[in-house]
């Protein structure tokens, strides 16, 4: 087993959640659910003849996990996960058949309970989701049998003169006949839904009562029937947080602190569903735990177009009235930022900040990988923070360079940054990553912020003179630095002038490997932005009427014309116009490229 892998089976708790088996690339190839994370993960690297598990395995290089309230609530956010993220060796869960819901028209002077496995925004009454299917069935049985709710689409009043068997059975009060009258069957449904809210105290101690009557009879039987339903209540009261049947959108955060480190997770539930996750680490001073949710929001929904209508929060930011009505303009509707007292949403905030408190102990760890490192290349201390650089351009156009900061080998994104190259003309990598390598320390030194403990450079030995060159000449030439060659992966030092070829499988080379590539989708990420920028310029150019001062509120405001087909219209016309947003939001636009 890579030693990657065993530092993160080490981490693993004993509690309920998911978990995911990632590929080198970093996609997500499994998705599972587990009443242990330690015990579940563990199990797949026992000896087994289970060809998918030993296919899965042999993809594997990274695991992951999120903690939930319990296994039942894992199993739906494995489903939402699935849906989402389409795993290649899941092989249940990829469409989009949903767990069932129970539905009330309330509207409806008789409202029938059905089941349904989607929910709309129709006024009706939705409750779930159950997990098994079995859960939703028993309890619309419990809804006819105690509280007279029909689960038929007889109309009422319709032609029928006599109940159906329902009534016999004793799980209809057979309103379609007029046995029982509006008034009567509206209390039913209103105690119905008091049971389905979760208020069963009354019920369940009914229950428990004829159960423990049945068991004194002997008879077993009746006995075993109300312990079900007592099961199927208690089931019902356990509601899952990570899904919603009012279809919201909501952010919510969790947080946890350690010294000058600041471990954010955010939840992200869209139409009811949390189906996506990201991991925050920030370096702060010892500040208040309201300032720096302060900072992070305003940076995270700067960056952001997909603003929620409510962001749950586990203590108030300051400033919280301006950062409302920030959001609020942007997304063009109110946005409520709170801190829930009670209830599911206090519920998912402490799922949030449980799953911040295990990143930060994630986080805390120092991999294997990085002691190998400092071994290898002749540091003293495993290198905790390391900085990674990428040029990319193609033929000399555009060109680019990308900054990647990884802390005890886990990447921090909040910190990366980006180069348009100023000094150098034409394809020369090699000046263009001296350009950049001067900007960062430069910058880093004016501003007297912390130095890394290695500098890692893309390329060979070229690359790797042009950055100890830009070092030397801000005094750092004793900052620990080295290169990775693409083809040969040989990893170079200002020691190491002919090079040091690492083994494939060693968890050094691996994490420098990791840190080479992300510098490198950064970069190229940034460049294929650029490109597309000036593409875009260039067909604005061609919009009759369009002038330079609208052309350039365009530019910063989208990335495409398929985003300004998208738009609204009203959006469009407050920044060129209603003339011009007529224009750009035809289908067939006739206006070409004009430099």
């Amino acid at each position: 087993m890579k030693d990657t892998l065993k530092a993160k089976l080490a981490v693993l708790p004993d509690k309920a959640g998911i978990y995911f088996f990632k590929n080198e690339n970093g996609d997500i190839i499994y998705i599972g659910k587990a009443r242990s994370l330690k015990d579940r993960v563990r199990s797949y690297f026992l000896p087994t003849s289970n060809f998918k598990v030993t296919n899965i395995i042999s993809e594997t290089a990274d695991i992951d996990f999120i903690l939930t309230g319990s296994e039942r609530e894992a199993a739906f956010l494995e489903n939402n996960f699935v849906q989402r993220y389409q795993p290649k060796f899941n092989l249940r869960l990829k469409d989009d058949k949903s767990f069932p819901y129970l539905k009330l028209i309330v509207a409806e002077k008789f409202p029938a309970v059905s089941l349904t496995r989607k929910v709309e925004a129709d006024g009706a009454k939705y409750f779930g989701p159950f997990s098994p299917a079995s859960q939703a069935r028993k309890t619309i049985h419990l809804l006819n049998k105690y509280f007279g709710i029909r689960a038929c689409e007889e109309t009422i009043p319709g032609k029928r003169r006599r109940p159906c068997l329902e009534y016999d059975l004793k799980l209809c009060s057979a309103p379609c006949v007029g046995y029982m009258g509006e008034a009567e069957y509206r209390e039913n449904i209103e105690n119905a839904l008091l049971f389905l809210e979760g208020k069963t105290e009354r019920l369940l101690k009914n229950l428990k009562e004829r159960m423990s009557g049945a068991a004194e009879r002997q008879d077993y039987e009746q006995a075993a029937h109300w312990r079900d339903l007592i099961r199927t209540i208690e089931l019902i009261k356990e509601r899952p947080k990570v899904i919603s049947v009012a279809l919201e959108n909501i952010d919510i955060f969790g947080l946890a602190r350690e010294k000058d480190s600041v471990y954010v997770y955010v939840f992200f539930m869209r139409k009811g569903k949390v189906r996506e996750a990201e991991e925050i680490v920030l370096r702060e001073e010892e500040v208040s735990a309201q300032e720096i949710l302060s900072r992070i929001l305003k940076d995270f929904y700067e960056k952001s177009k997909d603003i929620p209508d409510k962001i749950l929060l586990p203590v108030l930011p300051s400033s919280i009235t301006d950062l409302e009505e920030r959001l609020s303009a942007k997304k063009g509707k109110k946005v409520r930022i709170s801190v829930p007292k009670k209830g599911k949403d206090k519920k998912l905030v402490e799922l949030a900040d449980r799953n911040a408190e295990i990143l930060k102990k994630k986080r805390q760890q120092v991999p294997s990988s990085l002691e190998e490192l400092a071994s290898v290349i002749g540091l003293e201390a495993p290198p905790l923070r390391i900085e990674g650089f990428d040029i990319s351009n193609t033929g000399g156009d555009e060109s680019v360079g990308s900054l990647v900061v990884f802390e005890k080998g886990w990447p921090k994104n909040d910190e990366y940054r980006k180069y348009k190259i100023k000094t150098v003309e034409g394809p020369n990598d090699v000046a263009s990553l001296k350009e950049v390598v001067l900007r960062r320390y430069s910058r880093i030194l004016e501003e007297r912020q912390k130095l890394p403990d290695l500098v890692l450079v893309d390329g060979g030995r070229g690359q790797l003179q042009a950055a100890e060159t830009a070092l030397r000449a801000l005094g750092l030439g004793n900052l620990p630095l080295v290169s990775l060659a693409k083809r040969e992966e040989i990893v170079f030092t200002r020691k190491m002038k002919e090079g040091l070829r690492l083994d494939r499988t060693s968890p050094a080379l691996k994490l420098l490997q990791f840190i080479r590539d992300e510098a490198h989708r950064f970069a190229i990420s940034f460049h294929r932005q650029r490109r597309e920028k000036k593409s875009f310029a260039s067909e604005l150019r061609g919009v009759p009427g369009l002038g330079e001062k609208r052309r350039k509120a365009l530019l910063s405001r989208y990335h495409s014309l398929e985003e300004i087909k998208t738009a609204p219209v009203d959006e469009l016309s407050a920044i060129v116009g209603s003339k011009i947003a007529r224009i750009l939001k035809e289908e067939r636009n006739d206006y070409g490229h004009r430099d």
